[in-house]
């Protein structure tokens, strides 16, 4: 599977899967040794468990999920892809804006994700011409 095909794969799962809090879509999106860090400063999450734990974590705070994905950029094996949620967490209405930056194996797996987000009170859509579409 060719990067652009994964990554579109990857976006629309997430996008999918994440209002849905699906966590077992979203890691079969992933290799068994993938790597996957969801902010600079935090720990590296390793392989399929280390993805799994992260979601499943996150998914037991949120509810209420909208989300939106842009569509990828993609150079070579590699892929930045912007999101954007709106959502309940831990009770207060928050929304989130980040990239993912991907890198994927010749199956279209995932091996290594980093993410870079930030968060503000309150729900909000996207702005107009958001995610390149």
């Amino acid at each position: 599977m060719d990067a652009r095909a994964a990554a579109a794969r990857w976006a629309a799962t997430w996008q999918r899967a994440w209002v849905a809090g699906e966590a077992d879509a979203i890691v079969a999106l992933y290799a068994d040794d993938a790597r996957f860090t969801s902010q600079p400063f935090r720990p590296v999450e390793v392989g399929r468990d280390g993805v799994r734990g992260y979601i499943e974590a996150a998914f037991r705070d949120e509810s209420d999920v909208r989300a939106w994905f842009g569509v990828p950029i993609v150079d070579g094996a590699r892929a930045s892809v912007e999101w954007w949620a709106a959502l309940r967490e831990d009770g207060e209405e928050v929304t989130l804006a980040g990239t993912s930056t991907l890198a994927f194996d010749g199956d279209g797996l995932v091996v290594e994700q980093r993410d870079s987000w930030n968060l503000a009170p309150g729900r909000s859509d996207p702005p107009e011409g958001w995610g390149g579409r």
